[in-house]
């Protein structure tokens, strides 16, 4: 279980960065094919619909992304585990303008595929900070 868990906090580690870094196709290596995100006020997005998003932000021109992730909890049951974690998301629009931070909670569900533990389910419960 030990193991479980360094390989599930390496998964966050490496979402974040690859987010920073806008390597999306990782990021997507990090998914189930039948993920599900809930976000709060918005349709519930699929990976495809994940992917879509992602790559309408990516390349020149468009925003930058970065964030901590501080995971609070993770229990593992066999090849399913649960994590919660507070997650906080600053998005600068392209030029420098003033950038936009969201932070909250996210629960998170994640199964092991193929000996590889990858997220099944996300409840992302972020609000937008005041900018100061």
């Amino acid at each position: 279980m030990q193991n479980d868990e360094q390989e599930i906090r390496q998964l966050v580690s490496t979402w974040m960065a690859a987010s920073k870094a806008g390597d999306i196709e990782t990021v997507l290596s990090l998914m189930a094919d039948d993920v599900v995100f809930l976000v709060p006020g918005q349709p519930v997005m699929s990976k495809a619909d994940f992917a879509a998003a992602a790559h309408a932000q990516s390349g020149e021109g468009t925003p930058q992304f970065d964030g901590t992730s501080e995971i609070q909890e993770i229990r593992i049951l066999g090849d399913w585990a649960f994590m919660w974690t507070k997650l906080t998301v600053v998005v600068t629009p392209p030029g420098g303008a003033q950038s936009m931070t969201r932070t909250g909670h996210t629960l998170s569900i994640l199964t092991k595929q193929s000996g590889k533990w990858v997220l099944a389910r996300d409840a992302n419960m972020l609000a937008s900070v005041p900018n100061k």
